[in-house]
């Protein structure tokens, strides 16, 4: 699409209204998931590899974006969320949340990446920062609403899967009608000489291999630390400050309040300055946070550490998606975006097993210095062995 015809109020229903709905029910099961999980009786590792069994949903995400197109895939994903949400909702034993989280986790990859390569598609470069910074404020926004949401829940465990299961639902029916399809078809030559899936992927991932190699270390220690951060908040706050479900609740909508009101100043450092430039200081800000959240023990300094955590985050919101749009061949766009966002989820998967592990090991304080270690690790990758994806015109 061209620049000049372009404009971000054409995204409010295919991209914008439908990420506010799904983060809102994030957000609502977000405070208690890892406490939920933890009530099965599990210890820290496997509470947290029960949440990390997602990732491995990336790999069938990228052959059916590319195969299927970009709408197909959200809704496919989207009915997987729906499955996923009301499994984990009713589910009895460890083996049901494990089913359970494979499910949602392929239908979580295919709902990101097919969105990410629809921007991909549609979004001018030069405005590509501030449009995708204006998606990861959005996905802020509707975390804040349904974590603060969810402080009236209260203490019904099970109840904010369902809640989520209907927002899911909600954003379903909105895609179904308002997205274009944005994959062009291939021809009849092209489709005799397309190679096969994996040849094509093996062949994206040598292309790119030193891009992969190096940007791709840097987003899992971004990953790690995000994905960390939210797990390791709401068990610190339990089980080491000794704070009540609500005021979990509390610090985590107080600091998601912070991390969402950034994405303005996040999306204009990316397209004015650079990405790096919006990436080497939020992350520094972020690790900072989680190295001094283990010194607190009371609901005011660790509120105080969340936000700053949140505030690091909010200024790097959108960074990690932005580069991988940067980067992503036109050619191909699809299995590497498959790629990239394999690599951020493996940070993913990453954060609650390095939470998990050494919590078990040490104990959570531990847990905390680990992934500010990781964030710093991540922030000198980025500093010194990425190149700058923003391109002037």
């Amino acid at each position: 699409m061209a620049s000049n015809k372009f404009s971000r109020v054409s995204l409010i229903l295919p991209i914008y209204l439908p990420a506010l709905l799904l983060s809102t029910g994030s957000g609502i099961i977000s405070p208690t998931e890892s406490i939920y999980i933890n009530s099965f009786k599990l210890s820290y590792t496997l509470t947290t590899f029960v949440i990390s069994v997602r990732v491995l949903g990336n790999i069938p995400a990228g052959i059916l974006v590319e195969r299927i197109g970009r709408k197909s895939a959200m809704l496919l994903g989207l009915v997987m969320i729906v499955i996923s949400t009301i499994a984990m909702g009713i589910a009895q034993n460890l083996f049901q949340l494990l089913g359970a989280q494979l499910i949602g986790g392929i239908g979580n990859a295919l709902w990101m990446l097919s969105r990410h390569a629809y921007m991909t598609d549609v979004i001018p470069f030069v405005k590509r920062g501030r449009s995708i910074a204006l998606f990861g404020g959005v996905n802020r926004m509707g975390t804040f609403a349904g974590k603060f949401g969810a402080i009236f829940l209260g203490a019904n465990l099970r109840l904010p899967f369902f809640v989520y299961a209907g927002f899911a639902v909600l954003t379903l029916v909105i895609c179904f009608y308002a997205i274009p399809e944005t994959k062009r078809e291939a021809t009849a030559q092209s489709r005799k000489t397309q190679q096969p899936y994996f040849k094509q992927l093996f062949h994206i991932s040598k292309q790119h291999f030193n891009l992969l190699a190096t940007a791709g270390i840097g987003q899992v220690c971004v990953q790690t630390i995000r994905r960390g951060c939210h797990i390791i908040i709401p068990l610190y706050a339990q089980h080491v400050a000794d704070l009540s479900t609500r005021n979990v609740r509390i610090i985590d909508t107080i600091s998601s309040a912070v991390d969402m009101s950034m994405f303005p100043v996040a999306g204009h450092i990316m397209d004015r300055f650079s990405r790096r430039f919006a990436t080497v200081p939020g992350i520094s800000i972020f690790a900072t946070g989680m190295m001094l959240m283990p010194f607190t023990r009371a609901f005011t300094p660790l509120l105080l550490a969340a936000v700053l955590m949140r505030f690091g985050n909010g200024i790097a919101s959108g960074t990690m998606m932005t580069m991988g749009a940067d980067l992503a061949p036109k050619q191909g766009t699809g299995e590497f975006l498959g790629l990239w966002r394999l690599t951020g989820d493996f940070g993913g998967a990453a954060g609650p097993v390095v939470v998990g592990n050494i919590a078990d090991l040490l104990g959570l304080v531990y847990s905390g210095f680990a992934l500010g270690t990781i964030g710093y690790i991540g922030v000198a990758v980025f500093l010194w062995l990425v190149p700058e994806t923003l391109q002037r015109e």
